[in-house]
């Protein structure tokens, strides 16, 4: 997931902003857009139904709440809706990076292989030399957790890109 900041609400041609769209969408519109932030339906029908949001902060504590509210089908939903990425860490370059890659695939591998879903870790505010090393040290120390700590960590990893993804479909990230 690229690292996302907040910059000022941007304004489409007609005025209208992310938000006002997502407000005024059709409910299975504005389903299918939340989706692409956290693939539980039940999170993205929840979050939907509370429309209108007079902003983004709103929108956010709606969906940590809609978050932290997931029952483990919910989160399996979601998790498998979350894809590796399948290029090289932005950032990631120069020597050792080929090294370091190869043992980011194998990591991934044997995460994916104990866990049994992808791994997920919010990458918002990093800078790009740090990502790699992040995700790397990341795994590792998740590779150790027992399933049950993992699974609440996978959660909150989620939890917090939603809201980066949120604030990105509104217009308020990039």
């Amino acid at each position: 997931m690229p690292s996302q900041t907040c910059r000022p609400q941007r304004r489409q041609q007609d005025g209208a902003s992310g938000l006002d769209r997502l407000n005024s969408a059709a409910a299975g519109a504005a389903e299918t857009a939340l989706l692409a932030c956290c693939g539980s339906r039940r999170w993205a029908r929840r979050i939907a139904a509370h429309r209108p949001y007079p902003d983004l902060e709103a929108l956010q504590a709606a969906a940590d709440e809609a978050s932290y509210d997931l029952s483990p089908a919910d989160l399996a939903e979601a998790l498998s809706e979350e894809s590796v990425s399948p290029q090289p860490l932005a950032g990631a370059r120069g020597r050792g990076t080929l090294a370091a890659h190869t043992a980011l695939r194998a990591a991934h591998a044997e995460y994916e292989r104990r866990f049994r879903h992808v791994f997920v870790i919010c990458l918002d505010g990093l800078r790009e030399e740090e990502l790699l090393n992040h995700v790397l040290s990341g795994i590792r120390n998740r590779l150790a957790h027992e399933p049950d700590e993992e699974r609440a960590v996978a959660a909150e990893e989620l939890r917090r890109i939603a809201r980066g993804r949120l604030a990105h479909l509104v217009g308020q990230g990039t």
